[in-house]
């Protein structure tokens, strides 16, 4: 598989079926793979959330670790899954095209050596200016002394996640490159069984409980890393740091970085907006908000980014055999099959939003007020989840060929956009207002780069899709009007006991999926409209 991968042939645009299949097999398989293993973790993030919830409840404690965790997780996405993969990636996968082993380990030497140097730098800058840094994300808190303070020291204690989380990225990217996506996809999982071991076990007997789970989360970045060193050592890239600025990898994934970090930081400054406003509302908002984006990072998981991560090492590869043809065959199966679950998924993450939340988190800590203020965010998030997952597929065909700037103009207009409404709904609406606002920019985000990648002609949809778009389109009215007439009230929800609640959800929620398919397949839709024609 490495030899034949090290070494691509330019396959033409009327090459056979016996070339193009079993490229069809290893994209389908890689991505079923990532979705799996993508689904694992969701499910456990869910069940870490579910028991966060009976433990720390949604008040003051819980919001500022929502804020501390959110900081070192902004600089992650921009050191590490964002801008450094989006810049990292192609240049790794050209490298292994044109070069030898023992040059593509001293391009990863340096490039783990000079990640590892900024982070650490970074690290101390946040040690020691932990209270500036509260203050200026989440000012609200300067004037709540009990959030401020709960939120600088667990600052201080998560912040070295991000030297190892990066680093856990980065060979996690390396392993997609060499076509291993099954560890890297797996590795979240580990982080949420160390933290609810650790909130289970640990938190309960400690005088300040919440400190606790701060110290699961440097505990969990641990377990990440070492994780998938035995993978790197197999292939022989264990990489052994060195700082080397001239080495001309390095400075061609810094000047792809230069963009990609503004890009990355766009979108994740938009969240950060959020808390920034949310820090003003009652006590409490942060915690909605979360457990909320927390719903919606299941679906968005296991289909938008299982997907873009698995298109990216294929399109870097199609760009750089000049194969027009296949580059867009690829985009259109990953948008085809993020649709075919992505609006559902937005569907019935509103119509089941609230007895979802009293069925899974109602418990403990988290009562019926926390469940009401809750579903209001979760149901503005479920307006952009398509979105959401489209964004990630339509950003990588611009990463695939080392194009950062465009997504990156349209992600800052996006954020002008996201503040504006936020500005504009947060009074009306609360913390809805902040999801809601989210949900508009990123649909505006998602329409700008499909609009850009198709008048520049870098994609050309395939035959079928208004047809396709009709039958989802009627298949989910179908499946939405099922849901409505099952669900009820959620005073309902709330009423009932919990053995009752478990069989209701699982009985409506598996046969609207049943009904959703069956409508599907009645309206002409087959399982050759979704397989990927590369």
């Amino acid at each position: 598989m490495d030899k034949e991968i090290s070494k691509p042939a330019v396959i033409p645009v009327g090459a056979t079926e016996t070339v193009s299949k079993p490229k069809e097999h290893r994209i389908v398989k890689s991505a079923t793979i990532v979705a799996s293993m993508t689904l694992l973790s969701r499910v456990m993030g869910f069940v870490r959330d579910v028991v966060l919830a009976i433990i720390f409840g949604a008040g003051p404690a819980f919001d500022a670790f929502v804020i501390a965790f959110k900081l070192p997780n902004f600089m992650r996405r921009l050191f590490a899954e964002g801008a450094f993969s989006q810049a990292f990636v192609p240049v790794l996968s050209e490298y292994r095209s044109k070069n030898t082993h023992e040059q593509v380990q001293q391009f990863i030497n340096r490039i783990a050596g000079g990640l590892t140097l900024v982070l650490v730098l970074l690290t101390i800058f946040a040690e020691i200016a932990a209270p500036a840094i509260i203050t200026v994300f989440a000012p609200g808190f300067s004037h709540q002394g009990e959030r401020f303070e709960y939120a600088t020291h667990m600052l201080r204690i998560i912040f070295p996640y991000i030297v190892l989380i990066s680093l856990t990225a980065f060979t996690g990217a390396t392993l997609n490159t060499y076509r291993q996506f099954a560890l890297p996809a797996f590795t979240p999982v580990l982080l949420n069984v160390v933290l609810i071991l650790v909130a289970c076990l640990w938190a309960p007997y400690t005088s300040v409980p919440i400190y606790t789970l701060a110290w699961g989360v440097v505990i969990g970045g641990f377990v990440q890393l070492l994780a998938q060193l035995p993978a790197m050592y197999r292939l022989n890239l264990l990489p052994y740091p060195t700082v080397s600025w001239k080495d001309e990898g390095v400075k061609r994934v810094m000047k792809l970085m230069v963009p990609a970090l503004f890009g990355v930081s766009v979108a994740q400054l938009s969240l950060l907006v959020d808390s920034f406003f949310a820090s003003f509302l009652r006590a409490g908002s942060i915690s909605w908000l979360y457990y909320s984006d927390r719903l919606i990072y299941l679906p968005q998981g296991v289909i938008g980014v299982a997907l873009a991560t698995v298109v990216l090492p294929h399109l870097s590869q199609h760009h750089a055999q000049k194969n027009g043809a296949a580059y867009s065959k690829t985009l259109d199966w990953a948008l085809r099959s993020a649709l075919i679950v992505g609006l559902p998924s937005a569907i019935g993450l509103y119509v089941l939003a609230g007895p979802i939340l009293a069925t899974m988190i109602k418990h403990g800590a988290f009562n019926t007020f926390d469940v009401v203020m809750t579903t209001k965010s979760l149901r503005a998030f479920t307006l952009g989840l398509p979105a959401f997952m489209l964004i990630k597929i339509l950003a990588s065909a611009f990463y695939s060929r080392q194009n950062i700037r465009t997504p990156v103009k349209i992600a800052a207009v996006a954020m002008v956009v996201n503040l504006l409404l936020n500005i504009a709904l947060i009074f009306p609406l609360q913390h809805a207002g902040l999801a809601l606002s989210t949900s508009i920019a990123s649909i505006f985000n998602a329409a700008c780069l499909f609009i850009l990648l198709w008048r520049e002609g870098i994609y050309s949809p395939n035959q079928g899709w208004t047809k396709l778009l009709i039958r989802l389109l009627a298949a989910n009215v179908i499946m939405a009007a099922f849901l409505v007439w099952m669900t009820g009230d959620l005073t309902y929800w709330l009423s009932i006991n919990l053995s009752t609640k478990i069989w209701h959800l699982l009985g409506i929620i598996g046969i609207s999926v049943l009904t959703y398919f069956i409508c599907l397949l009645l309206f002409g839709v087959r399982k050759r409209d979704f397989r990927p024609t590369v």
